[in-house]
């Protein structure tokens, strides 16, 4: 077999740059997220139920299990912990009753906008830095 061909210097230096992106984005999400009242993991829940993929600003905890990359168990824990905080409801679904539909309360709604809006100068760092690898 032949030796696979090194990358070019500047392909390991446009990774670095977006890896570095990268953590300083999740850092300065969650300790925006701690400003904002919200656990880093609680800010992500609720970014993931207000950003359904179908749009409806609701999903279920299977549904936040698969985007999460979590067991469900944990993902049911942490719905609980959000909702016993006071920043998501559960609705039963009218064609399944075993299924529980999530959104945000009143508070989550204030909470993740406070977090989202602090945070949009660091999104726009990080869709650079992906341009930048691309380019």
């Amino acid at each position: 077999m032949a030796e696979p061909t090194a990358p070019s210097t500047e392909d390991v230096l446009r990774a670095a740059d977006f890896r570095t992106a990268l953590r300083r984005f999740e850092r300065e999400t969650d300790r925006i997220a701690r400003a904002s009242g919200l656990t880093p993991r609680h800010y992500l829940v609720l970014l993931l139920i207000k950003g359904a993929a179908d749009r409806s600003e609701r999903s279920t905890v299977t549904e936040l299990a698969e985007r999460m990359s979590l067991a469900q168990s944990t993902v049911t824990e942490l719905v609980a912990r959000a909702e016993k905080a006071g920043l998501v409801e559960r609705e039963g679904w009218p064609d399944d009753g075993r299924v529980a539909k999530l959104s945000l309360t009143t508070e989550g709604e204030r909470r993740l906008t406070e977090a989202f809006r602090s945070l949009a100068a660091e999104r726009r760092a990080l869709r650079e830095a992906i341009g930048r690898l691309t380019d």
